[in-house]
């Protein structure tokens, strides 16, 4: 296994891990909602503190204008929707199902942009094999939530 991949299962480990605990934190708090701002505060401060600690990747500040204002906004409120979204649906239907909602969600999304080259994303089109794997996806998930 290459280094990228073993980094994308840790994050999504890392993604599973959250939001299981920052769901409890919005039954405790009794709102999702407060739980999403409480951890996207905290998530800003440290964001903040790891770039301004960097010296890897300083941003070019004099093309900012230039970028799209959507790209500013959309991210951000897109994430606030989907966080907030587990928060609020992991304790009524259970990690296990939630993740396996929002993966298939996340995947078939993925397929379409890659096939459009949506955000100048590389460009992958629908094959039929990749028709076959969300065919199959489905059908997982399915299985998965079967009682």
């Amino acid at each position: 296994m290459n280094l990228p991949a073993l980094l994308a299962l840790l994050a999504g480990a890392a993604i599973a891990t959250q939001a299981s605990m920052n769901a409890r934190l919005g039954v405790l708090l009794d709102s999702s909602m407060w739980a999403t701002a409480i951890v996207f505060g905290v998530s800003f401060v440290a964001m903040l503190m790891m770039a301004l600690a960097s010296s890897l990747q300083t941003p070019d500040w004099s093309g900012a204008i230039n970028i799209p204002i959507y790209l500013w906004f959309s991210g951000g409120l897109l994430a606030a929707t989907g966080v907030g979204l587990f928060y609020y649906l992991i304790p009524r239907m259970g990690l296990g199902p939630m993740m396996s909602y929002a993966l298939t969600g996340q995947l078939i999304i993925a397929i379409i942009s890659s096939h459009y080259g949506w955000f100048e994303l590389p460009i992958k089109p629908i094959t039929l094999s990749r028709s076959t794997g969300v065919i199959a996806l489905i059908v997982g998930i399915v299985l998965i939530n079967k009682d």
